[in-house]
């Protein structure tokens, strides 16, 4: 296959955060590598490579503080480009963990004021991101959790979140604009603990909301994979339950710090299986990368261009999944044990009930079925090896 076989288009939905570009190489044991790139500079390059769009923090685009005419002039300039440029702003949140009020959170911030003035930014990105014609909002709790337990009572934290989000739905609604929520959730750093942990926590939550159809879950691979989780199940989760608005894809070494790495740097099988549930299920939000370069890296080019191709080159290996004739045997086979009993639950009755109570069941029978899945796993591994 020419490598031009796996070049971006418009039509992959790609799309990167503006924080991903700008990220200098900084970590907690060394000074930055390399500049920070300029906002509109970052978006022009995703657009020259063919990006489908660009995710923001309020900040990047408005830096805290600005006047309210700095402000109309930057978002005067952004829409010119994002016109000029053919590139949509798919994806906006607010950074509420940044700054030092944000010290021990934002929507869980034992202080009331400094919860008000959260809720408060959030409105003022909300109007930005409508002002965009982004559609979906995205929560990241960063400094939501604790690290001292006694210092506040997770079941009154958890209903300062709600109160928070349940505000900002009306909000939304008042304003006729046409946005929805995405939580994003993570199990740790920079807090000891963060609440709202994983997707099933997520989607608990959702549904105490007061207007929980607005509202639905952004999963990211590293996150889940800090908890020692399995991300194609996370994502699967959130897809079933119809709340898989938005994604974010990279890499990650499990139950380490929060690595951001590329997407398959880390494992292939992985990357793999994520691809094929998105293809597969018809996902048709858009592809977020939030990872970071490496530190060694002069610029963000290489690692745009390398996320995008390693997407493309996993949904060609998809394909060949699906159209490999002994990998589809073996599934029909391990799958078509006792078709005349697959709809046996699907509906209750009475009669039903009782008729399944009668049935007999050879157990040792059923034990005994062949299940070849080592053959299974070895053709998967073939095929990303480039064997079969």
């Amino acid at each position: 296959m020419p490598s031009s076989a796996y070049a971006p288009t418009k039509a992959d939905k790609f799309a990167f955060g503006i924080w991903c570009l700008q990220n200098r190489g900084r970590d907690p044991f060394g000074d930055q590598t390399r500049p920070e790139l300029p906002a509109l500079e970052c978006i022009r390059g995703l657009a020259e490579r063919l990006c489908y769009g660009f995710e923001f923090h309020d900040n990047d685009i408005v830096p805290l503080g600005a006047s309210a005419a700095q402000r109309d002039q930057i978002v005067r300039d952004l829409k010119k480009a994002i016109d000029d440029w053919g590139i949509r702003p798919t994806m906006a949140t607010t950074n509420l963990f940044y700054h030092p009020v944000f010290k021990d959170g934002a929507f869980t911030s034992t202080d009331p004021a400094i919860r008000a003035y959260a809720t408060q930014k959030v409105m003022h990105c909300l109007d930005l991101a409508a002002e965009l014609g982004t559609e979906v909002f995205v929560f990241w709790g960063g400094r939501e959790g604790v690290e001292v337990d006694a210092s506040k009572d997770p079941v009154s934290a958890a209903g300062w979140f709600r109160d928070a989000l349940n505000f900002l739905c009306e909000y939304v609604l008042s304003q006729g604009y046409g946005l929805k929520f995405s939580l994003e959730p993570k199990p740790n750093e920079p807090r000891g603990d963060l609440y709202l942990p994983t997707v099933g926590s997520m989607l608990a939550f959702i549904a105490t909301l007061d207007h929980p159809e607005m509202v639905g879950v952004n999963p990211e691979t590293a996150h889940i994979k800090m908890a020692g989780l399995n991300p194609y199940h996370e994502f699967a989760q959130a897809l079933d339950a119809g709340k898989l608005l938005d994604v974010h894809l990279n890499g990650q070494k499990p139950l380490r710090f929060d690595q951001d790495l590329s997407f398959g740097s880390d494992d292939l099988k992985e990357a793999f299986f994520t691809t094929k549930l998105l293809t597969d299920h018809r996902y048709e939000g858009t592809i977020g990368f939030d990872a970071h370069p490496y530190r060694t890296e002069a610029d963000p080019w290489d690692f745009v261009e390398r996320n995008m191709r390693t997407y493309k080159i996993m949904k060609e290996k998809v394909q060949k999944f699906n159209e490999c004739r002994e990998i589809q045997d073996l599934l029909k086979e391990i799958h078509g044990a006792n078709p005349e009993l697959g709809g046996m639950l699907t509906k209750y009755s009475v009669d039903q009930a009782r008729k399944l109570k009668e049935m007999n069941f050879d157990v040792n029978a059923l034990a005994a079925r062949r299940l070849p899945y080592e053959r299974l796993d070895q053709l998967v591994t073939e095929l990303l090896l480039g064997v079969l």
